[in-house]
C-alpha cells in the first residue's frame, strides 16, 4: 500500500487527487459528505483492493467527523459533540455485540501520546457491576476498559496485551482508542477518525506495533483516533522548506503548544462519546455524575 505520512484517510484521498490532477472519486472508493449536527462528516467506503492500494489503508468503512465548530468554545457544544461521537461509534459497533472491550492505546507519560490511556480512564466500566449486582445493573452492558501500556515501559506489546485479555474475557467486540499524525495542522484535536478496519498502533509516525484487526483478536474491532501531531518534514514542505535540508527532520514530531489542554479536551470527549454508545440510556448529565 501507498504512505501518505498521515493516519487519516481524508488527506490520503486529497494528496491522491492532487496527484492525479483529478478531482472526482477514487476508482473503488465511495464517499459522501454530510452534516452532523452543527459539525461536518465524511464518510469513506474502500470498497476493493485497487481503491485500498491507492489511499494506503485497508477495506473497510471510515467516518471522519470535523470539530472545528467546538474549537472556539469547546464548552459551549461539548453535549453535541458527545452526542456526534456516540452517533458514529455505535453505528461501526456490530449491533449484537453485548460484551465490550475498550482499549487505550499509547504512553500516557508522552503527553501526545496519551489520547488513548487518558480516554480509558473516562470510559464508565459497568463489567464487574453487571457480574457483581445484576439486579441493579443488569441493564447496563458489560463493558472493560485497558490502558495496555507501550513496549518501551512494560516490554509488552500493547497489542499482544490487548490479545491476551481478549482471550481471557472473550469480548463481542473491542474500541481501540489512539493519538494518530496527520498532515495539517488545523486537523490536530479536532478531527475524529472511527473506522471498522481496527488499527496498527504507531503506523502515522513510522513505528508500526501488533495490529488489532478482527484477524488478531478473533472479534470486530472499531478504531476512534484523533491526530495530536504532524510530521516536521511535512509541515517544512509545505512552507517551502529547503529539500536538502528536509533529512534532519524526518525523526521530529510536531505538535501544539496548548497540547495539554487539548488532549484533556479529546480525552474527555471520547470517553463521554464511547461510553454514550455503549449505555444507549444515559445522558450526559449522567456521565458527569458517574465519571467525576
Amino acid at each position: 500500500m501507498r504512505r501518505y505520512d498521515s493516519d487519516l484517510i481524508d488527506e490520503a484521498r486529497e494528496l491522491w487527487r492532487a496527484g492525479q490532477g483529478d478531482p472526482g472519486d477514487l476508482p473503488g472508493i465511495r464517499s459522501e459528505e454530510r452534516a452532523c449536527g452543527p459539525f461536518s462528516l465524511s464518510e469513506v467506503e474502500v470498497l476493493t483492493p485497487q481503491g485500498a492500494e491507492q489511499v494506503g489503508k485497508p477495506e473497510g468503512l471510515y467516518l471522519t467527523l470535523s470539530l472545528e465548530a467546538l474549537l472556539p468554545r469547546r464548552t459551549a457544544q461539548f453535549s453535541q459533540a458527545v452526542e456526534a461521537v456516540a452517533e458514529q461509534v455505535a453505528r461501526l459497533l456490530p449491533p449484537e455485540a453485548e460484551q465490550v472491550l475498550v482499549v487505550g492505546l499509547g504512553n500516557r507519560a508522552v503527553t501526545p501520546d496519551a489520547v488513548g490511556p487518558r480516554t480509558a480512564d473516562r470510559v464508565l466500566v459497568t463489567r464487574h457491576l453487571v457480574e457483581q449486582m445484576p439486579e441493579v445493573f443488569g441493564a447496563f452492558r458489560p463493558v472493560s476498559a485497558l490502558a495496555a501500556g507501550v513496549l518501551g515501559v512494560t516490554g509488552l506489546e500493547s497489542g499482544q496485551v490487548v490479545q491476551a485479555v481478549a482471550g481471557a474475557l472473550k469480548p463481542d467486540a473491542v474500541i481501540a482508542v489512539d493519538a494518530l499524525c496527520a498532515r495539517s495542522v488545523r486537523r490536530l484535536g479536532s478531527t475524529v477518525q472511527f473506522s471498522n478496519t481496527g488499527i496498527v498502533p504507531g503506523s502515522g509516525v513510522g513505528n508500526a506495533r501488533f495490529a488489532l484487526t478482527e484477524e488478531t483478536l478473533g472479534v470486530p474491532v472499531v478504531a476512534v483516533g484523533v491526530p495530536t501531531v504532524v510530521r516536521a518534514e511535512v509541515l517544512a514542505a509545505q512552507w517551502g522548506g529547503q529539500p536538502e535540508g528536509q533529512e534532519d527532520l524526518a525523526s521530529l514530531l510536531v505538535t501544539p503548544k496548548e497540547i495539554d489542554a487539548l488532549v484533556a479536551d479529546v480525552s474527555k470527549l471520547l470517553g463521554y462519546g464511547i461510553s454514550m454508545a455503549l449505555q444507549r440510556g444515559l445522558r450526559l448529565e449522567d456521565l458527569e455524575a458517574l465519571l467525576s
